[in-house]
């Protein structure tokens, strides 16, 4: 799901609210302070929209009622669309996506699709699956993990997450889990508008964060700041922060969690500049691809050089705004819902031709 808002466009018949503004609070509120205000109150119904379950859930499960060979008769018609789009580029990301090659295996432990609801995990990533998965014959065998995932597991397997080496080709990627992980959003507060800070709050539990809180919670350019309650260190709690609360800062901390980091998507869309060790992990983000220093910034695994880097970047504007522009181009690539669904249909088209079934593709 894409969520798009702009933080500084101005809502249409703003004057007349500002009247009404005006009458309710028996004062001539000044037009800024108008639309600040519904601004504030444009994106909080905005997020809430993106986070509504229940219109997610009552969407999937609609979805499930719709005989599986209805889709199926009406997938040489998706795949024709394919002639709109560059072949090269398709199968650039087909390939990167999926590795598999000649005929393999897939397990004696594999599940038809039809049982796949039937496996454990967050109902978000089987609805995704699903969603790729309904244009298929429901008896095909196949394996899916449906949570974070950071191994090759030792046959072909659907996931949303592998570790970025050369050996992962039994780790498949698919887009799952994208209600959480793939929202963009359109910032108009320019970079040199913005705070010289690293602005940072998320889930402290794993040694690696730990170990960032312990080294930075106290520097002076440093917002961060721990929303888990349980776990971590109580004095780093501070309470969570919007998505455009963070947008006012230049840098934004996106540190990998259990798998990948959950904010890289966004920040890399808005005119703030990601800050981070190079990823271990990789999404169908594909975040082994990002470069750093052309993408976001690139600090030390063990963060030692992190006041370098940023007064690096504050020093050197020019190149900070080329690093916004690389990964605005990234992201780019990922808003064309069409695109994205026929490449998930490729993907999984491609791992049955690979497991020995033929899926006419």
């Amino acid at each position: 799901m894409f969520v798009r808002w702009n933080s500084g466009r101005k809502p249409k018949g703003i004057n007349l609210l500002q009247k009404i503004f005006s009458c309710c609070f028996d004062v001539v509120l000044p037009l800024n302070l108008v639309r600040s205000s519904l601004l504030i109150m444009f994106e909080t119904i905005v997020t809430e929209i993106q986070k509504n379950k229940i219109l997610f859930y009552v969407q999937n499960f609609l979805r499930q009622l719709i005989p599986s060979q209805v889709y199926q008769r009406a997938l040489r018609s998706r795949l024709s669309e394919l002639e709109k789009y560059d072949a090269a580029y398709m199968n650039d990301r087909l390939h990167y996506y999926n590795k598999l090659s000649g005929s393999i295996t897939v397990g004696q432990g594999a599940v038809p699709l039809r049982e796949m609801r039937k496996i454990k995990g967050p109902k978000a990533y089987f609805f995704d699956f699903y969603e790729t998965a309904r244009y298929f014959d429901q008896n095909w065998l196949a394996n899916v993990l449906f949570m974070d995932v950071i191994h090759v597991p030792e046959v072909p397997t659907f996931q949303k997450s592998r570790p970025i080496h050369s050996n992962n080709a039994n780790a498949v990627l698919l887009k799952m889990d994208k209600k959480r992980h793939f929202f963009f959003v359109e910032d108009d507060l320019k970079f040199a508008e913005k705070k010289n800070m690293l602005i940072g709050r998320g889930s402290v539990t794993q040694p690696h964060r730990i170990r960032f809180m312990d080294m930075y919670f106290t520097h002076p350019m440093c917002d961060l700041g721990q929303v888990n309650r349980v776990g971590g260190n109580a004095k780093w709690l501070k309470p969570k922060l919007s998505t455009r609360a963070h947008l006012k800062y230049k840098f934004i901390l996106s540190l990998e969690g259990n798998d990948v980091a959950t904010n890289l998507k966004w920040i890399m869309s808005s005119n703030s500049i990601a800050v981070m060790p190079k990823p271990k992990y990789e999404t169908w983000f594909m975040e082994g691809r990002l470069i750093p220093d052309h993408h976001y910034i690139l600090i030390r695994d063990d963060y030692s050089d992190l006041e370098q880097r940023l007064h690096h970047y504050i020093a050197n504007t020019d190149q900070a705004e080329r690093i916004i522009s690389n990964a605005h181009a990234y992201v780019k690539q990922f808003e064309d819902q069409k695109r994205e669904e026929l490449l998930g249909l490729m993907v999984m088209g491609k791992y049955f031709s690979c497991t020995q079934i033929q899926a006419g593709i």
